[in-house]
């Protein structure tokens, strides 16, 4: 029936039918041909070369990396591409304001570091030698290991949000185990929001759990503001020290027990290796709201001595800063053979963002750097029956991501509560801590490997 019409269509008004058609065909190519034209625009766009050469461009999923540092010696220059890697260069673009009396020009700059632009072949500057690295600019091109320990564990200055501040505590968190899991610490240099000398709380506690009898040793006093985000991680609270050199932690300490008398002495040295950190993650909320953490060493030996006895154990050291006030989190570690494992989600308070929403994470890291991620993951909790007094008694990590398909099965033989009491809402004003102790079973891939066994490890959460 319609090539019947089309037919007669043709053969009644000739002209007309045969400038439609031309029409509809003309108007079909003009589009192909924007259409090509706009696939050309988007992949020139996107092209290394006009971003300054080379042949690949890094870039964070939500905008610009905030670690590019971790991301230049860790991923880039101490992972699987380093052998293929010839050059990279960080380089960043912002808004520039030239202002005269009559008129104000915005421009697009972009900064980078002389000498590794022109090694990935930049033409733009090749010509400019007025245009060098500048006396700081080597710390990016070749940065040793404590270099980039050192910007991972920097403190943060708390942000002017009346709403939020009281609630602000940031903190170095060491923990270490032997092999046997028989002897076990758990250190926290805690320091508090600002008061108005210009001072900052600050508390030392450690937790010592030996042949399953738990001693806590603890000290407060107040500490300069300034001289603490001048020199962090080098800390000092009443004699008790965290200093930072190279890529070793120097921990000393002399704290009174709690609820007894005696002091704790110890010298205690974690070593941090390239290949075991997580760089810097903000989790951000309504009206400025936000939690950080960093893993500047995943997993690493610990010497030296505790009370009366030499020590060597397997090391652990994270770095948590933000407002806490109603939050929660499930956080896990454990390590096996030369691979680390961390995972963790934090559950942030209601009236900031939907809890529901915010998703897990875990991380596995081996001698080369970053073996795989992934953000597909379910941490649940089973075996106390709502007794909030012992907590669960296991804890099942599923993880799906890049590199990684993983289970991870936690049963715990120990695990110590502590009660907490904080300013708020009456659903958000107690809580109680609880951390874990006991041993993993890991199972299914990793970057290509199979993976199957057992250690022992720490878990926490809240009830």
């Amino acid at each position: 029936m319609i090539a019947r019409l089309a037919f007669r269509s043709l053969t009644n008004r000739p002209l007309r039918t045969l400038l439609l058609a031309l029409g509809f065909g003309l108007g079909i190519a003009v589009m192909a041909i924007l259409l090509g034209v706009g696939e050309v625009i988007l992949a020139e766009a996107r092209s290394p070369a006009l971003q300054g050469g080379g042949d690949l461009v890094v870039t964070g999923a939500a905008g610009p990396l905030e670690n590019a540092r971790f991301v230049l010696t860790r991923v880039v220059r101490g992972g699987e591409m380093d052998r293929e890697v010839v050059a990279a260069s960080p380089w960043k673009r912002a808004t520039v304001y030239l202002v005269s009396p009559k008129r104000v020009w915005a421009v697009t700059a972009r900064a980078g570091i002389p000498s590794l632009e022109r090694a990935l072949g930049d033409q733009e500057i090749a010509g400019q030698r007025s245009w060098v690295d500048a006396p700081a600019d080597p710390a990016w091109a070749m940065p040793a290991t404590g270099d980039v320990l050192r910007a991972m564990d920097r403190f943060h200055t708390i942000p002017k949000l009346p709403e939020f501040a009281d609630s602000w505590a940031e903190w170095l968190y060491f923990n270490g185990h032997t092999a046997d899991g028989r002897t076990r610490f758990y250190l926290t240099f805690m320091f508090g929001p600002s008061n108005p000398s210009g001072g900052r709380s600050a508390a030392v506690r450690l937790q010592l759990d030996e042949n399953g009898a738990t001693t806590n040793y603890s000290t407060a006093r107040d500490v300069d503001e300034a001289t603490l985000l001048e020199r962090a991680p080098d800390v000092e609270v009443a004699g008790n020290t965290v200093h930072l050199e190279g890529s070793t932690y120097r921990i000393a300490l002399r704290l009174p027990r709690e609820g007894g008398s005696g002091v704790m002495v110890a010298n205690l040295t974690l070593d941090g290796a390239a290949g075991q950190s997580l760089p810097p993650l903000v989790m951000r909320g309504a009206r400025g709201w936000l939690s950080g953490y960093t893993v500047p060493v995943l997993s690493g030996p610990i010497r030296g001595t505790l009370g009366d006895r030499t020590v060597e154990m397997s090391g652990y050291h994270d770095h948590n800063w933000g407002f806490w006030r109603g939050v929660r989190w499930q956080w896990g570690q454990v390590a096996g053979g030369d691979l680390s494992f961390v995972y963790g989600r934090v559950f942030p308070p209601a009236s900031v963002a939907d809890p529901s929403r915010v998703p897990g994470f875990l991380g596995v890291l081996g001698p080369e750097g970053v073996v795989g991620t992934a953000s597909d993951v379910s941490i649940t909790e089973g075996g106390d029956n709502g007794d909030r007094g012992r907590g669960p008694r296991t804890v099942t990590v599923a993880a799906k991501g890049s590199g990684v398909n993983l289970r991870l099965a936690f049963v715990a033989d120990e695990t110590i509560r502590t009660a907490l009491r904080a300013a708020g809402p009456a659903d958000q004003a107690s809580a109680d801590f609880l951390q874990l102790n006991g041993v993993y079973h890991v199972s299914g891939e990793a970057g290509g490997r199979h993976l199957d066994f057992t250690s022992r490890g720490a878990a926490e959460t809240f009830r």
